[in-house]
């Protein structure tokens, strides 16, 4: 058996998407391998959020060739999509394929001999204009489930339009299949990923408007039998309408957890960035989220040293977050995109500064959680547990994302239990469980 090996970098979405071209391999007759371990074939699914993606790229080509010399490496993903020609010049890589042609990459494959120079097979954005349904499986206790892709926002700064094009959405019926399916494999836990998704099926798929909602489709997935828990990934604070809100806190199996895209505090920089909305009604919907779940945790993605953030900007924002009811960061430091219209904004954020900013709301980021963590020391909670065993303790998330750890029990993995929150351990990134129920739930 040909044996391949997969990397991925960046979002949910990526993973969902790396684990359903797994499985197309392992039905065409090939071993799935770890990728530290030799493989015939390297697959490395890329990111270009930022520039780092793009240099750990390069650096996991070269890990790979350094166990297997004469693999064939094939790149696929957001950079492979924008910078085609660029990845083709890495030394090792072999064929780079573009957002419409990684479903379809065992059709390359009819040769492994290593290449002098990187095909590509990439495409104009707008031919990318189908649905591929995705899931994660195997590789986490919880499923990625892939219900939207692409935007049609084009915020300033995002490359993700250039990278995966225009909105599209899967169907309610197919997604509900997939989650029926899914749930059929003892899988607890399904997180709906998208690129945009407060806007599943507002858009026209396969020749034909949808006139299905991100609301419909809540609703019908809160109807699959045996999923637990439904989490969703983010969602646009523009999209989380009060009626989502208002479902998931009464809701069986949606999760009392939303990670809301903030960026900026500042309203100047969210006009600048073309956010469609202003931080007033952010506020609004953290103040509706809280009035209906208090427990509910509420998580953040700001960048820092956007074009044109003063010191007055960034504190503006640094205020407004501390004042927030949230309960965690994702902090970004702005950098620099080809083709987006942020490139060409003066009054560039000197590095310095904007690694300074990203330091201080990391740090505030700490005690927000740290705060959170500990309004729920003493309660009782449910939490699905991992199989990861870090120095004799496991590790798991309780409904409303709070990580506990407790000592290693194999018995314990992929199971929900109920436990009481004692503690936080030393560092504070997580509590520390005390009596935990025997039976399953």
């Amino acid at each position: 058996m040909k044996r391949v090996a997969f990397h991925t970098l960046g979002c949910k979405l990526n993973f969902s998407e790396t684990s359903t071209i797994s499985r197309l391999f392992e039905d065409n007759g090939y071993q799935k391998v770890d990728f530290a371990q030799s493989a015939d074939v390297y697959v490395i699914n890329t990111c270009s959020v930022t520039s780092n993606a793009d240099k750990e790229c390069k650096q996991i080509v070269k890990s790979a060739l350094s166990v297997s010399p004469d693999a064939y490496v094939v790149i696929v993903g957001c950079y492979a999509q924008l910078k085609p020609e660029e990845i083709a010049n890495i030394d090792g890589v072999d064929l780079v394929l573009g957002a419409s042609e990684k479903f379809k990459l065992l059709n390359y494959l009819s040769d492994l001999t290593k290449k002098t120079k990187a095909e590509v097979y990439s495409c104009e954005i707008e031919e990318a204009n189908f649905f591929v349904d995705s899931y994660s499986f195997g590789d986490r206790t919880r499923v990625f489930l892939k219900v939207q892709d692409g935007c049609d926002y084009n915020c300033s700064f995002c490359t993700i339009p250039l990278a995966r094009g225009s909105s599209r959405s899967d169907s309610i019926l197919n997604a509900v299949k997939n989650a029926t399916e899914i749930a059929s494999q003892n899988v607890k836990e399904i997180v709906l990923t998208g690129v945009n998704l407060g806007d599943f099926g507002t858009q026209i798929t396969a020749s034909e408007k949808q006139e299905e909602t991100f609301f419909d489709l809540v609703k019908a997935l809160d109807k699959v039998k045996d999923i637990a828990r439904f989490r969703i990934s983010s969602i646009e604070p523009n999209l989380l309408k009060d009626e989502i809100i208002e479902y998931v806190s009464t809701s069986k199996s949606f999760v009392p957890h939303f990670h809301i895209p903030l960026q900026s505090g500042s309203n100047k920089v969210l006009k600048s960035m073309r956010r469609r909305y202003l931080r007033e009604l952010y506020s609004d919907r953290v103040a509706k989220i809280k009035t209906l779940m208090p427990h509910c945790c509420i998580g953040v993605d700001v960048i820092v040293g956007f074009p044109g953030e003063t010191d007055e900007d960034f504190l503006d924002t640094y205020n407004f977050l501390n004042e927030l009811d949230i309960s965690y960061l994702h902090v970004f430091t702005y950098s620099e995109r080809d083709n987006t219209d942020a490139i060409s904004i003066k009054n560039i954020v000197p590095m310095a500064v904007r690694k300074k900013r990203n330091k201080m709301l990391r740090i505030l980021s700490a005690k927000k959680l740290r705060h959170f963590y500990q309004q729920h020391i003493g309660e009782t909670r449910t939490v699905l547990f991992e199989s990861d065993n870090k120095d004799g303790f496991m590790h798991g998330f309780t409904d409303n994302y709070i990580k506990v750890k407790t000592a290693y029990n194999p018995n314990f993995i992929n199971q929900l239990k109920q436990v009481q929150l004692k503690e936080l351990d030393s560092d504070g990134s997580m509590l520390i469980v005390e009596s935990i129920e025997v039976s399953s739930l």
